[in-house]
């Protein structure tokens, strides 16, 4: 018997739905149909994807019964209002972070979405890089003992302005910690659950910035300690990830090469994807059985399609969702409290956040 496939729209076609979004739908034939594309302007959508119906308007999209499955990939002040009509159209929604601009629309998105009886997830795409499946593994394996203290680095270099990036403009949702920080925070959440309180100081180091460029974010969970760190003017990068425990520790340089291939032009095909290079590998110093051990810990491949086929599990087979509303709040809820604590210079309790698995 033939598997279901789920009949997807994809709303927007920037980077996001170019990038990390269409090359998985459409190359996991069994399991999804591209169905139609929202493309406000231009005919790009239709050259690159001619099997998919091109659409000006979420309202064309969503009538009839022509998709199952929504993607938003557009700028976070449609987020909300897209989601809401998604949502209350009854289609299934993947939305880009961060999930919400506000506790507010964050918390009324998981409402709707338990009414709608519908999955609402939210793309957290960097739980399935190589650096986090193998963190996972290691602290799985209890190979560092108790982890005292945790510390995760998104930086980059780029010091000029770019003036027609939203993210770089005063609006709703922009900023790095928005940007980035909903990654790595959701990544501290997975790992170690809710933290007890939090300090932060956000800024704006470039002259140019009109929006939060740099973060540095401690979540105290009691005996562990976990450092979030940004920014965008860090030229030559120290360990993206750095993991000490009781008994030792692990360290990781470099970057999962998925989103740089996908940049590229490639697709996500074959046995290689998502596999790192051996000589960034991170370094596992540790003690077991009595003997120390100083090693490369081989990296697992990442696969962000692997997001897209625990999704089609969720809506075809009713397999709990990994990435879900709730999560997205939580994130959002913690983004809201670093503000807080960075704007009156103090560490504060971490309150108003869901108990929820992560699973």
């Amino acid at each position: 018997m033939a598997s279901q496939k789920i009949k997807v729209g994809v709303v927007g076609f920037g980077i996001s739905a170019k990038v990390f979004h269409l090359p998985f739908i459409t190359t996991l034939p069994d399991h999804f149909e591209l169905a139609s594309i929202l493309q406000r302007k231009g005919d790009e959508a239709k050259a690159a994807y001619p099997q998919a119906r091109i659409v000006r308007t979420l309202e064309e999209m969503l009538s009839g019964n022509a998709i199952d499955l929504v993607v938003i990939t557009t700028p976070n002040d449609t987020h909300f209002p897209y989601t809401k009509k998604a949502l209350e159209a009854g289609k299934h929604v993947v939305l880009e972070k961060p999930f919400a601009n506000t506790t507010e629309e964050a918390k009324a998105l998981v409402e709707i979405a338990s009414r709608s009886g519908k999955v609402l997830s939210v793309y957290q795409n960097r739980r399935y890089v190589s650096d986090f499946r193998t963190i996972k593994e290691i602290l799985d394996r209890q190979l560092l003992g108790d982890i005292h203290e945790f510390e995760a680095h998104y930086d980059r270099y780029r010091a000029e302005a770019r003036p027609t990036a939203w993210r770089e403009a005063p609006l709703p949702g922009s900023g790095i910690l928005y940007d980035l920080g909903a990654h790595i925070i959701d990544q501290a959440l997975y790992f170690f659950g809710m933290p007890a309180h939090i300090t932060a100081d956000i800024r704006l180091q470039r002259p140019h910035a009109r929006v939060d460029d740099f973060f540095n974010i401690w979540l105290d969970y009691g005996f562990n300690k976990v450092i979030l760190h940004a920014g965008m003017l860090i030229r030559e990068p120290g360990p993206r990830y750095m993991v000490h425990g009781t008994q030792g520790s692990f360290i990781k340089y470099g970057e999962d090469p998925q989103e740089a291939r996908l940049r590229a032009g490639d697709l996500p095909v074959g046995e290689d994807w998502g596999k790192e290079p051996e000589n960034i590998y991170g370094l596992l110093h540790t003690e077991k059985d009595g003997k120390i051990i100083k090693e490369r810990y081989p990296s697992l491949k990442g696969s962000y399609a692997d997001y897209y086929l625990d999704l089609y599990e969720s809506i075809v087979h009713e397999k709990p969702v990994r990435q879900t509303a709730a999560h997205g709040y939580n994130t959002i809820r913690m983004i809201e409290l670093a503000e807080q604590s960075s704007h009156e210079k103090r560490t504060i309790p971490c309150t108003g956040l869901m108990d929820v698995e992560y699973i």
